[in-house]
Parts: structure tokens; C-alpha cells; sequence
């Protein structure tokens, strides 16, 4: 059969189509090939259509902007977001990484191993930090090139460890760890006068947790120096250890004292009282809130005591 082409010219106003009826296997609308489907592969006017590619979706950058913040706490409909279009990825990144968690070396591992190069990894769009195994943090990790300097973003840091499995653990990796830090969260941390150092090497911090913080009277005459600058302190104290009044007394002799505005304490023992009223009288001028737990039993006048002396 010798093939025949029938050409419509554009002033018929049909857009310029053509036909091709060897077969019909194909047709061609202003230009564009439109395949026939009705012949199965094998066929011989049976044509493959061209390979689809995917549409980049053309959407004015502040709209984006919302709609990907609106999901920030699903990660799941994050990560699909990934895959529309290559648009969306920085977005998304920034919330997907925003709170990371190492709990283990094998976490420290793969991170370094999925984002060899620090200086092109997802830290920078992190906010919060956790790291549950702060002895596999070395030297070299802080030093230039090292995975720590990526998170120069952190506003949250939080360090914890497990006080049988983990007794040693060096803080000064952290040292200066991220320029806009403002809280900080310890728990469990040895050696203990290494915490207060990484307090006063951190300029903005405001909130500090301190948990269970066994620290001796030893313990603490081993302060590696004393500082110059201290922290505004001006958030949230929140603190739970066997040794409160080893704690207070160090917050105290920081240059700057402390101004926190709401105070989480927890009571121990008898002597914790003394040490919670001092800390109190140190925040008389900021303190707006003060809640008081306790791990024994107490009778009602104490805390009335406490409680007429915040009036």
C-alpha cells in the first residue's frame, strides 16, 4: 500500500494537521505527534510514544513557601514534596532536617557518610540538636571541615548520656558550637565541671536544663578556669540533681549571675531549700514563674514558707 498524506492548510483554520494513513500511526496537531494507541507492540504501524518528563510546576515562590510550611510536622508528605519537582527540595529540606537526633555512633557514621562534605549538608537548616553519645564526638569534628561547624544554626542543643554506659564524654568539641544557641539541655554529663565551662563558652544562651547533675564537692573545685563573660541566663533554669546547691552556688559565681524569668526545680532533701531560696533572691528582679516539684515527702508549712518569700 504506498502511503498517501493528507495536508489541511492553517486557513482552514484546523491548526495545520496532517495525517499520515499508512496505518494511522500517527497524527499531528499544530506540530505536536499525538500517537494512535489502538495497535499493540509488534505491530508494524505500532509507534513508541516519546519518554514523558515531569512538569515543573509553576508556582510564585511565596505561595510555595506556604504551602510547604503548612506540612512542617509531617515528614512523610515532606518527603514526597521532594519529589514534584526539584523547586521544592530547598524548602522541604528546612523543615525535614530541622530537629536531628544522633543517638547512637552508627547515627554519627551515617550521617557523615550520606553528607561527607559538611560545608553541602542539611545542617544548616537545623534547629534542634539532639546527641545521645557525646563521646563519639572527637577534636577533629570541631575543627575546620569537621561535621559540627555545619550545624551553625542550632537554637537547642541537647546532650545525653547514660551514666553507667557512657561515664566519660568531653564537652569541649561544643565549645562556641552554634552562634545563635539559646538553649541548652544536660543530662547525665561527665565530667561535670566540664558543663559549666560549655555554659559560659556559649554568648546567648538563655535556657539551661540541668538533670540529674551528681556533682561532688571535689567535682566541683576541678573549674578548668575562670571566666570573663558569662551568658544572659535570661529564660528558663530547669533543674533536677542530688546536688542543687553545688549547682546554684556556680551559677552564682558566673560574672553576669543569672536573670532567669521561670524557674523548674525539683526538691530533693532538706537542703535543697536553702539553695532554691538564694537562687530566688538572685532572680527577684526577672523571676515571673516558679514551679517547685518534689521526689519526697514535705509538709505544707515549707512550702508556704517558700511560697511567702516570692510575695
Amino acid at each position: 500500500m504506498s502511503a498517501s498524506v493528507v495536508t489541511y492548510s492553517a486557513e482552514a483554520g484546523d491548526g495545520g494537521a496532517r495525517i499520515e494513513e499508512d496505518g494511522g500511526s500517527c497524527l499531528e496537531l499544530a506540530g505536536v505527534p499525538i500517537f494512535r494507541t489502538d495497535f499493540c507492540r509488534g505491530h508494524p504501524a505500532y509507534r513508541e510514544p516519546p519518554p514523558s518528563t515531569m512538569l515543573n510546576p509553576h508556582l510564585p515562590p511565596e505561595i510555595l513557601d506556604y504551602t510547604v510550611d503548612l506540612l512542617y510536622d509531617k515528614p512523610a508528605t515532606l518527603k514526597q514534596c521532594c519529589l514534584v519537582s526539584k523547586s521544592w527540595v530547598p524548602r522541604t529540606r528546612r523543615h525535614l532536617f530541622a530537629d536531628i537526633n544522633f543517638n547512637s555512633f552508627d547515627d554519627f557514621e551515617a550521617w557523615k557518610k550520606t553528607f561527607p562534605d559538611p560545608a553541602n549538608s542539611p545542617a544548616y537548616h537545623t534547629r534542634s540538636l539532639f546527641v545521645g553519645f557525646p563521646r563519639s564526638v572527637t577534636a577533629a569534628d570541631a575543627e575546620e571541615g569537621g561535621w559540627i561547624l555545619a550545624f551553625s544554626r542550632v537554637v537547642r542543643l541537647e546532650l545525653h548520656t547514660h551514666p553507667y554506659h557512657n561515664p566519660e564524654a568531653s564537652l569541649i568539641p561544643f565549645h562556641n558550637f552554634s552562634p545563635a544557641l539559646k538553649s541548652l539541655r544536660v543530662v547525665n554529663l561527665l565530667p561535670r565541671s566540664q558543663v559549666f565551662e560549655l555554659v559560659c563558652s556559649l554568648p546567648l544562651l538563655e535556657d539551661l536544663n540541668i538533670q540529674e547533675y551528681q556533682m561532688d564537692e571535689a567535682d566541683y573545685g576541678k573549674i578548668g578556669f575562670q571566666p570573663l563573660t558569662s551568658p544572659p541566663l535570661t529564660g528558663t533554669f530547669e533543674l533536677d540533681t542530688k546536688a542543687a546547691g553545688l549547682v546554684i552556688r556556680r551559677l552564682s559565681d558566673l560574672p553576669g549571675g543569672f536573670h532567669f524569668r521561670e524557674l523548674v526545680l525539683t526538691w530533693r532533701n532538706e537542703e535543697d531549700l536553702r539553695w532554691f531560696m538564694e537562687l530566688v533572691a538572685g532572680c527577684s528582679d526577672t523571676l515571673e514563674c516558679f514551679d517547685i516539684w518534689k521526689t519526697m515527702r514535705s509538709t505544707f508549712l515549707q512550702f508556704l514558707h517558700l511560697d511567702q518569700c516570692l510575695t
